[in-house]
């Protein structure tokens, strides 16, 4: 690659490195705002409980659908 297409392409992600930036920082305000003491790393820590308890409480009706099964007539 020439020099110039370099500087071109260093731009560019030089800008898209801004805007995913003021996105992230945007988010943790907002998150903040919501009640998120530490904004997206707490907002992370609830999100990632929720979907194991939500994982759980499935395995958990799995679980019992098949302890059914099992002992159905069928």
């Amino acid at each position: 690659m020439k020099n110039q297409d370099l500087f071109k392409k260093l731009a560019k992600l030089e800008t898209v490195n801004d805007q995913l930036a003021a996105e992230i920082s945007y988010l943790d305000q907002l998150s903040r705002s919501l009640g998120f003491a530490d904004g997206i790393k707490t907002l992370k820590s609830a999100a990632l409980e929720m979907l194991a308890s939500d994982s759980k409480r499935k395995e958990g009706r799995h679980n019992k659908d098949m302890k059914a099964i099992e002992e159905s007539d069928f």
